[in-house]
């Protein structure tokens, strides 16, 4: 098979290597279409990708009944419909470290140019004039910094200051105080910040929580001739409320490489000495180009074939660490979710997955994700996927629940998933076994020890002498071989359950066959 892909906006031609040189996929570059021309296109593609000159609306992905993933070849995704992609069960990803040292790189610049005012001095020299006292700047050395906005870019910009001997406060809701320790800065608030920094530059995502983060209060709590920095989001820093600070004073000078709304030629904060403004450049390096362009190229394949990824957007992201441990266990999951709702003869009202042993020591967010996405697609198909599958359970009024336990019953890791329906509740248990792989362990009450094969037999029984010879002489009868058998029971002559992974699957004649065998009560086919 031969995956289609399409790239809709000027991308990296050498970041698009991975891709290129792929003979499973075929890269079409059609760039400047019109919203008409690509809503044309796109029901014959797999992927697509763009930068931001494309507005993937929830129209367009409506329109492309093949499409499986967008990659945004750079870190924002604001020019793409993330709810409508969730709900078309449309991966997202970008690349998120491409731009890292470029974007960190370009703040410092822009904060040493705001500094010594690079930009009208060297603009006045080619005005013919020859001017050294409208120029005097402030040095960095023994300024406080204040970072809003730890993660990747805010680190590296921190290091680069440390190396101008500038003291740094800085402020994330994730930053601990051993890590600040670690980075040999301060951890603050953003009060802090405000009433500190002489130079406070932002590197936080746009959201409902950051956008206008840096208005006209956060304006007044800050120390006189401050200088404000911005190469992350616009929208960020309330651009009128700077405004009204530069003219009054308040600020000394702002740095910006993004707006809120671009282009911005005209805004009024260019008409200010004290602005000095780049386009939107913190990405705009050869390496930087290259590097989001093939990483998004890379994470398409992994995608594309089947295999695990790490940047997509509209699903929770996990650490590298933890996909490392959880990895392992997603087969696992999934086939635990078909498994249990093939067990439940009426629609089910709740889910409850449930670990124990080691995994309660990680998020398994993406692993429940596993889970439900086989739960419900056995039922809904292709329509669910581990991007959606928590969208559909909303859209069919499936609550689900999970839960952590300190008991794993002698087993390093436990999952467990519970269904409930009118007429009760049916449970099944799994575990990982070294030299072994996954393994079912549990049904309901019952102790077993069997592989996820494709074709399974379950089949409830009384236990009495004879039944497993019975059971094996009548799928010989049809031609049907046994791969592996397992039988559960509570107690001797009780209630028993069998377990048998066949090599095909049965038909109504097997079923006719072994239901007249005396003592058995329900025969089920299960298919993974």
């Amino acid at each position: 098979m031969t995956f289609q892909i399409l790239v809709s906006d000027p991308v990296n031609q050498e970041g698009l290597e991975p891709l290129l040189s792929n003979q499973e996929v075929n890269v079409d570059q059609k760039t400047n279409l019109s919203e008409e021309e690509l809503h044309e296109l796109i029901p014959q593609y797999d992927a697509l990708i763009v930068r931001s000159q494309t507005t993937v609306t929830a129209s367009l992905i409506e329109a492309a009944s093949q499409l499986k993933v967008i990659g945004r070849a750079g870190v924002g995704v604001d020019n793409i419909d993330l709810d409508a992609a969730t709900e078309n069960g449309v991966i997202v990803v970008n690349a998120p470290d491409g731009n890292t040292m470029s974007t960190a790189e370009h703040t410092f610049a822009m904060m040493m140019s705001l500094a010594r005012h690079i930009p009208q001095a060297y603009q006045s020299l080619m005005n013919g004039k020859w001017d050294r006292k409208s120029f005097k700047g402030v040095e960095l050395n023994k300024k406080t910094l204040g970072i809003v906005g730890m993660g990747r870019i805010g680190t590296e910009v921190a290091q680069r200051a440390k190396a101008c001997n500038m003291s740094i406060v800085a402020y994330d809701p994730f930053l601990t105080e051993e890590r600040a320790q670690k980075l040999g800065i301060s951890k603050g608030t953003l009060d802090d910040i405000y009433e500190q920094a002489d130079f406070i530059t932002v590197h936080t995502p746009l959201t409902k929580d950051t956008k206008h983060m840096i208005d006209e209060q956060a304006f007044a709590k800050m120390k006189n001739g401050v200088r404000i920095l911005n190469c992350a989001r616009g929208g960020i820093i309330e651009e009128n409320a700077l405004l009204e600070a530069i003219e009054d004073g308040k600020v000394a000078g702002a740095a910006l490489d993004v707006f809120e709304e671009e282009p911005a030629t005209h805004h009024p904060l260019l008409s200010k000495p004290e602005v000095i403004a780049t386009p939107h450049l913190g990405a705009s390096t050869e390496e930087a180009q290259t590097l989001v362009a093939y990483d998004v190229s890379e994470e398409i394949l992994r995608i594309l074939k089947g295999e695990p990824f790490k940047n997509a957007v509209n699903m929770p992201s996990i650490s590298s660490e933890v996909r490392e441990v959880l990895e392992p266990y997603y087969y696992l999951g999934e086939k635990l979710g078909e498994m249990a709702i093939q067990l439940v003869l009426e629609a089910p009202t709740k889910v409850t997955i449930t670990y124990a042993g080691e995994l309660t020591d990680y998020d398994t967010s993406s692993l429940t994700r596993n889970v439900m996405k086989g739960l419900l697609s056995y039922h809904l198909g292709d329509k669910v996927n581990v991007v959606n599958t928590f969208h559909m359970a909303k859209s069919y009024n499936l609550s689900y629940s999970v839960e952590y336990s300190g008991s794993a019953q002698d087993f390093t890791n436990l999952i467990t998933v519970s269904i409930e329906t009118k007429r009760g509740t049916r449970t099944i248990s799994g575990t990982m076994l070294t030299g072994y792989g996954p393994r079912i362990i549990k049904i309901d009450d019952y102790s077993i020890d069997i592989a996820p094969d494709t074709h399974l037999l379950y089949i409830q029984h009384r236990d009495t002498p004879g039944m497993i010879g019975l059971v094996g002489t009548t799928l010989g009868k049809h031609d049907i071989n046994i791969a592996t058998m397992q039988v559960g029971r509570k107690e001797e002559g009780g209630d028993a359950i069998m377990m048998l992974a066949i090599d095909r699957p049965t038909d109504q004649n097997v079923f006719h066959d072994l239901g007249l065998i005396e003592n058995i009560t329900s025969v089920k086919d299960i298919h993974l």
